[in-house]
């Protein structure tokens, strides 16, 4: 392929790949790029190699949505969790900016270097739900309002119980419990189905000490109603990574 051809190729590229996001290979391949090609284009500046078969355009700034949503063909079930999932909820916080953002997902997966240096984050690979209603888990993710379409965020009745697996752990109880106070009008059947499937007793309990504490929920309607998860009837007690000792009744 000569100079000529090269350049007009590029310029295919350009405008028929979309902007604001990293593309892998697969994508430049029906276009007749080679890995070789790529390559070549990387050298010339006329591509940025981002990582092993990941490229994006010269100065396409793209944004942490359009990266996360790249990241989501990659890995299963890859979301927004925990507390960036209530931030974007408009659940009131009093976090600085650069806190890192937190993603969870199905498998173990380390994110690349890539999307940390530009985006500080970090991943969650947790068993917290056992999903005996396979629907379940894609309902709990959704786009929030005026975000890109295809962005996977936890809704946030699922993100606080993610926000609590984390307590005491990698979020201060007190953070949580401020992100908690923020919580408005959770739905209370979506609730007890996840707690019915959450496989964390510290989670569970967690959620009902606090759900009776702020009343945003009706927690014995909850029990009543769902086999929650409680585990036994003695008190859960934890030594906390800052010493604190966390004691949980059965039923909140």
């Amino acid at each position: 392929m000569n100079r000529n051809s090269r350049r007009t190729l590029i310029k295919r590229l350009q405008t028929e790949l979309p902007r604001g996001a990293p593309f892998e290979l697969s994508a430049l391949e029906p276009f007749g790029v080679s890995p070789q090609l790529a390559a070549y284009y990387a050298e010339s500046g006329w591509l940025v190699r981002l990582g092993q078969g990941v490229y994006a355009f010269p100065n396409d700034a793209f944004d942490v949505y359009g990266a996360q949503i790249f990241l989501q063909k990659r890995v299963s079930g890859l979301h927004l969790g925990g507390r960036s999932a209530l931030v974007l909820h408009g659940v009131r916080h009093n976090l600085g900016s650069r806190e890192r953002l937190v993603l969870w997902g199905d498998v173990r997966f380390a994110l690349p270097t890539w999307f940390t240096d530009r985006f500080p984050s970090r991943y969650v690979h947790a068993h917290l739900f056992d999903w005996s209603d396979s629907a379940l888990a894609g309902k709990t993710l959704a786009t929030p309002p005026d975000l890109p379409e295809g962005l996977r965020v936890a809704v946030p009745e699922r993100a606080v119980l993610e926000l609590l697996y984390e307590a005491g752990v990698k979020q201060s109880l007190e953070e949580a419990r401020n992100l908690f106070d923020g919580l408005r009008s959770p739905r209370h059947e979506l609730l007890g189905r996840l707690l019915s499937c959450c496989t964390s007793v510290k989670t569970v309990r967690l959620f009902l000490a606090w759900a009776r504490e702020t009343a945003v929920v009706d927690v014995d309607d909850l029990l009543t109603r769902y086999p929650i998860r409680t585990g036994s009837d003695k008190r859960w007690m934890s030594r906390l990574a800052d010493g604190t000792l966390l004691s949980l009744n059965p039923y909140g």
